[in-house]
């Protein structure tokens, strides 16, 4: 299953060039994150962050060209691997066809604490639902 996930390039996004400012790709990938949690998984990260959270350990990203203010982003998102307490998810943003950065983000489960634990039963069907579809 490939997450899909559009957002247009806002000024806010911008350096004075005009262009993304890779900072806010980031801000922009976890916005796909969190509507992919709440779009394919039906589980709303203000729900979610209640009595755990998600946090991303790691993140690779390969920036392929610029954006520009008032371009049109598909972000896309699939979950490769579901493990334990973490899962591994592949991305890219293309406008108009055209690549613009990919990536890889490995996402852990943590109780209140900040320690890791098992995806809740419920949520890891769920997942696992999504990932054999791809």
């Amino acid at each position: 299953m490939r997450f899909r996930w559009r957002q247009k390039v806002l000024f806010k996004h911008c350096d004075p060039a005009g262009i993304v400012f890779y900072p806010r790709y980031f801000e922009m990938l976890n916005d796909c994150v969190e509507a992919f949690f709440d779009e394919a998984l039906d589980w709303q990260f203000e729900t979610l962050h209640k009595e755990a959270a998600v946090p991303t350990a790691s993140i690779s990203v390969d920036f392929t060209a610029p954006s520009r203010h008032g371009d049109l982003l598909e972000f896309s998102l699939t979950v490769a691997k579901l493990g334990g307490a973490s899962m591994r998810l592949e991305f890219q943003a293309a406008c108009d066809g055209e690549i613009r950065l990919k990536g890889t983000s490995a996402l852990v489960y943590v109780a209140a604490n900040g320690r890791p634990q098992p995806w809740p039963q419920d949520i890891r069907k769920r997942i696992a639902d999504k990932k054999l579809e791809t």
